[in-house]
């Protein structure tokens, strides 16, 4: 018991004599993938109440927005139906 106090009381010595080393944090900054904005606008028209009926089943079950199923939608249909974009002079 006498050689564990010793020990014990040698480690406590050894503590108060040296300081401990404390670890230094580096910060580093997050990368922020900057996320490019697309502008918006709106867009109405009128459609068969049953077509409604099943686009809104559709995003049901797959868990995708109306909003995202328009644009995929269209973004297809003129993928396969479109001519390729001519450049076009915006009237502002």
């Amino acid at each position: 018991m006498d050689k564990y106090k010793d020990k014990l009381g040698g480690l406590a010595d050894k503590l108060k004599q040296e300081r401990p080393k404390t670890p230094i944090q580096e910060v580093q900054p997050v990368k922020v993938i900057a996320d490019i904005k697309v502008v918006e606008v709106q867009f109405n028209n009128w459609i068969p109440k049953t077509l409604l009926k099943r686009v809104k089943a559709f995003g049901l079950e797959y868990d995708i927005s109306l909003k995202n199923i328009n644009i995929q939608a269209l973004e297809l249909y003129l993928n396969l139906k479109a001519k390729p974009e001519i450049n076009v002079k915006k009237a502002d």
